[in-house]
């Protein structure tokens, strides 16, 4: 069965610029959707995060105003989170997972990555594991910001010149942080080397694979960012002297 790392912020702030902890955590849509089509996809799903502390959702991904004014995703949101909260209660500690005992990593946003992953040496050697056996690596909107400690042997960046997406910094200043923010994610992705690319509209779903890297700009690419991760896990092998 395809096991996946499912690697989750255990921070429920963000340090802002001033220094206020904005209260915060992983972003309820980019958990719950590519947890239900790897779920129903029979993929076998390990909740992890630093520490092995219990993942905090951000209470605003649970409002209208960020789901197209309706208060319907929230609530299904929400009842999906509860309906796996023996797996969040309990979630392994991301610090001393082994990228040999699982098949890809994936990583949902929110801004807590930003506080914790973005920062974290055992998190950034795991993800040098991953790609270091051919595994698939993938996060979506902030969740890139925990590839960021990722470094190849010569000390650059682990993933200096793939394409890659995240949240935009026009993104940013529409939900307002743009100017609170501490740095923005496309700016140290770009400023780290990566081909940065980003959906044509704001808030418009974009996926980009380059690799063994996946990424997902934004919300809206959490469904396509999962599908394609299902599409190529559950591909067949090419037979031995193929490929």
């Amino acid at each position: 069965m395809t096991r996946v790392l499912f690697a989750v912020s255990g921070s429920d702030y963000w340090t802002l610029k001033d220094g206020t902890k904005h209260p915060c955590g992983f972003w309820p849509e980019e958990l719950v959707v590519p947890h239900e089509i790897f779920r129903d996809a029979g993929f076998d799903i390990v909740a992890a995060a630093p520490g092995g502390v219990r993942p905090t959702a951000d209470e605003a991904g649970f409002s209208a105003a960020v789901n197209g004014g309706s208060e319907e995703p929230g609530k299904r949101f929400r009842a999906y989170l509860e309906g796996i909260s023996a797996e969040l209660d309990s979630p392994v500690d991301l610090d001393a997972a082994d990228a040999a005992d699982y098949d890809a990593v994936f990583v949902p946003g929110g801004h807590g990555p930003m506080e914790d992953l973005a920062r974290s040496e055992p998190f950034g050697a795991l993800v040098a594991a991953f790609t270091a056996a051919g595994k698939p690596v993938a996060a979506v909107c902030h969740g890139p910001a925990a590839f960021l400690p990722a470094r190849a042997a010569t000390g650059e960046w682990l993933f200096a010149g793939r394409r890659v997406t995240g949240f935009s910094n026009e993104e940013e200043a529409a939900m307002g942080f743009a100017d609170q923010a501490p740095w923005l994610l496309e700016d140290r992705l770009t400023d780290g080397g990566g081909a940065y690319e980003r959906s044509g509209a704001a808030f418009e779903g974009h996926v980009v694979s380059d690799g063994n890297l996946h990424t997902g700009q934004n919300p809206a690419s959490s469904a396509p960012l999962a599908e394609r991760l299902v599409a190529l896990l559950s591909a067949p092998a090419a037979p031995l002297g193929e490929g």
